[in-house]
């Protein structure tokens, strides 16, 4: 199989119904060995992007709580929360090709059973094929923070996106966001979505189960604050 029949596969969906996006492209070329990670592994731990409502428990062995993770990097941390909190079932969506083959390699090295992965936009994927009230969190951990001004509506958690989200929430169901970016986690802290709430008023305590990740080491170096934001369904 070359890499032109991998990657669609596992390709990004590039239509016309989202035009601002929060990420950015880069690197598209997987060397022999990466293709023949895919091509071994994705036919277990990988889902194809469909439009239509979809079980995801079909793809698990069990019927366990369902939590996405929206944006995993190189999927470290998101090995490590599978292997530690196998009581739930992981969605893990990222469009970064190396890190979703990296988190695909270790899936099947370890032989996790609660992990599957998406490489494709993730508001597509919960728009398209989330049935309203079937997940029971949300993760975003270190989104990009889009900096400059000019470049604030391309982050990914705003209004609209927070009302997504509580529509695929059930009941009781949570969205858990770290950032080290002050103004943008006192943005989201701002934000309104009927359903949500925030049973810490302000920003949450760490929650012990979460692995410290990449971008949290380098936030760290560098003195920022890390700032976590936890929100509930009524």
């Amino acid at each position: 199989m070359d890499s032109i029949e991998i990657l669609k596969k596992i390709e990004i969906r590039e239509g016309k119904e989202r035009q601002i996006k929060s990420y950015v492209l880069r690197n598209n070329v997987l060397e022999e060995r990466e293709k023949d990670v895919v091509e071994s592994l994705f036919p277990r731990y990988g889902i194809a992007f469909r439009d239509d409502k979809t079980d995801f428990s079909s793809y698990f062995p069990n019927k366990k709580p369902l939590v996405i993770e929206i944006g995993f990097g190189n999927g470290d941390t998101t090995k490590e929360m599978a292997l530690f909190k196998p009581e739930y079932n992981y969605l893990a969506l990222e469009v970064y090709l190396k890190g979703f083959v990296h988190l695909l390699s270790e899936c099947g090295k370890n032989e996790i059973d609660n992990l599957r992965l998406m490489r494709f936009n993730a508001v597509d994927v919960l728009e398209r094929m989330v049935e309203d009230g079937s997940v029971r969190g949300f993760h975003v951990f270190f989104p990009d923070p889009w900096p400059k001004k000019k470049h604030h509506k391309r982050r990914l958690v705003n209004s609209s996106f927070l009302s997504l989200i509580e529509r695929k929430l059930e009941k009781g169901g949570y969205f858990y966001m770290v950032t080290d970016w002050e103004e943008y986690a006192q943005e989201v802290l701002s934000l309104k979505a009927d359903g949500l709430y925030n049973p810490f008023s302000g920003f949450a305590p760490p929650a012990a189960w979460r692995p410290t990740t990449r971008f949290e080491k380098k936030g760290m170096d560098k003195e920022h604050i890390i700032n976590e934001i936890w929100l509930e369904k009524n």
